[in-house]
């Protein structure tokens, strides 16, 4: 088990390699990179962390909890915390919607950090803070259970993806978060908005957009590449978590963290 201190996560990989971070979305768990860990862990060592409240970190891990208090610089500074407890003074990073938030924060202010970054299903900008301050309340008070309902027609391209046994265990995940952790989580959400900040990142970033995705829309994928220098833009066939097709998303990513520095291209659309 990790240290008290520490976010759960768990390493794959060999120990000399480069050091691999993997972010996970809200309401899931470091199982959603499950599908890619075979193929990426032979080249890099690659770590995987569970979000405040999710799988097994727990939420008091968080400075403070308390409604409207928890912002995306805290868990990016908890993701910090794991580099450092590894001895990583850099790493390259990908992440999934929140994940991905995360990862962005990370290039915007903390670029000496990341050799690279790749943003899956993720915005600089995930809307108006009311309706997440509206989940926040609602997790709260009645738990994550009343999101089950809604939570598989905005993760998954389709109702197949969510009778997967992945999508079982995902959607397994948000059953079991803990309402104060999750609403934390949904806080962060609220006050992100990187949109001036972008065009200051430097890491050579791949960014992910989803064809099927209705959270964060390819429209949210085109604005960051776009905002973001030197950024290349893929465009797969999934659903919000990028489940569906996990051999499009592994060849992204592995042209991506196998590129030179210097060759990442500028925005181009893929299929």
């Amino acid at each position: 088990m990790p240290p008290s201190h520490l976010l759960n996560h768990h390493t794959s990989g060999p120990a000399d390699a480069p050091p691999l971070i993997l972010g996970p979305s809200l309401g899931t768990s470091k199982a959603v990179w499950e599908p890619h860990l075979p193929s990426l862990a032979r080249r890099f060592l690659v770590l995987r962390f569970d979000l405040p409240g999710h799988g097994g970190s727990p939420t008091d891990l968080l400075p403070d909890p308390a409604p409207g208090r928890t912002t995306v610089k805290d868990l990016a500074s908890l993701v910090l915390g794991l580099a450092e407890h590894h001895g990583w003074d850099r790493f390259h990073y990908a992440g999934i919607s929140l994940g991905g938030a995360i990862g962005a924060h990370l290039a915007a202010f903390r670029p000496e950090r990341l050799a690279s970054l790749a943003l899956v299903c993720t915005s600089a900008h995930f809307g108006a803070p009311g309706p997440w301050q509206e989940r926040a309340e609602l997790v709260r008070h009645e738990g994550t259970a009343p999101l089950l309902v809604t939570s598989p027609g905005r993760w998954f391209a389709s109702e197949t993806s969510a009778r997967t046994r992945l999508g079982r265990r995902l959607l397994g995940n948000l059953a079991e978060a803990d309402p104060a952790g999750y609403a934390a989580c949904c806080d962060a959400l609220a006050t992100y908005d990187l949109r001036r900040e972008l065009p200051g990142i430097t890491t050579p970033t791949l960014v992910v957009g989803g064809s099927h995705d209705v959270a964060t829309p390819p429209a949210h994928a085109q604005e960051l590449a776009e905002g973001i220098p030197q950024a290349a833009l893929e465009v797969i066939d999934c659903g919000h978590l990028a489940i569906e097709q996990p051999i499009a998303l592994h060849a992204a990513l592995t042209a991506h963290l196998s590129a030179p520095l210097a060759t990442h291209s500028r925005p181009v659309l893929g299929s």
